[in-house]
């Protein structure tokens, strides 16, 4: 496995996970890595629900990091532990994303669509009574939103994670079905140099291929685009990793030499 660090990682700080921190560290060191970055949810004004009750996917972040700190140094000969966040963006939200990505002293943040229009793609409502095609424009259009109001984060997380969720999964899906859209997202990535996350979490759901699909990070890497990182989105140490062979092949396909990690907010890249 050439990709020894995952950077998309979820413990029990993030309200969908129950995995102790220092369980997902351990399990880091028995797969090789040598780095790995935690990256919370915080996702303000998330929907209610009775399965997500009010504050579920915001992190306290000063517990998260005084535990991190602590283990950072215990494991500090075996493995390098950062300090990352996944923050949920929504265009009105640009206030309170801005100050979260300044309160504290992240080495990574993802930028990741969990809503759009203020609901879940997770919920059948999201995609009750319209096309799956006008359902996952309307996401693909927030995006863009999203890239034209707040641009404090390194890379965009599982950009078309909709798709994991939509009635079909991807079995309709295909980038030239919304390469018009892509293109623009693309564009906005570019300009403000942020990079893609290579989110390999999607193959757990039953989708063909990774998050994005190999078109996306092809057309990317056409662009000019070098900035990508790797992440397993596990919430338990067993899926720590998973698929990161397959996201290896990929990236070489399209392109790449060179996967990214990040500390300090400052990007390094290391050759596949």
């Amino acid at each position: 496995m050439a990709i020894r660090a995952d950077y998309h990682l979820h413990s029990s700080f993030s309200g969908d996970s129950d995995a102790p921190m220092e369980a997902m560290i351990l399990r880091g060191i028995e797969l090789g890595l040598t780095q790995m970055c935690f990256t919370e949810h915080m996702d303000f004004d998330f929907p209610v629900t009775e399965e997500a009750p009010a504050g579920t996917f915001e992190v306290n972040t000063d517990s998260y990091l005084y535990d991190l700190l602590r283990y950072r140094e215990k494991y500090r000969d075996k493995i390098r532990i950062l300090f990352g966040a996944e923050l949920g963006l929504q265009a009105y939200l640009v206030p309170m994303q801005a100050a979260f990505a300044q309160s504290k002293p992240f080495d990574f943040i993802i930028g990741s669509s969990h809503l759009c229009t203020g609901k879940d793609p997770y919920q059948p409502d999201f995609w009750a009574g319209r096309s799956e095609e006008e359902a996952l424009r309307e996401y693909f259009s927030s995006i863009i939103e999203n890239l034209e109001t707040f641009t404090d984060f390194e890379v965009y997380g599982h950009l078309d994670y909709a798709v994991r969720y939509a009635p079909e999964k991807d079995k309709n899906y295909s980038y030239e079905k919304y390469a018009d859209l892509f293109e623009k997202i693309l564009d906005l990535l570019l300009e403000n140099g942020i990079g893609l996350e290579v989110n390999t979490g999607g193959v757990r759901y039953g989708l063909k291929e990774l998050h994005p699909c190999t078109a996306i990070l092809r057309r990317y890497r056409e662009k000019g685009g070098e900035i990508v990182t790797v992440g397993s989105d596990a919430h338990c140490p067993a899926d720590l990793c998973r698929s990161f062979d397959q996201a290896e092949e990929v990236l070489k396909d399209c392109g790449f030499h060179y996967y990214t990690v990040f500390e300090n907010r400052t990007p390094r890249f290391i050759k596949l």
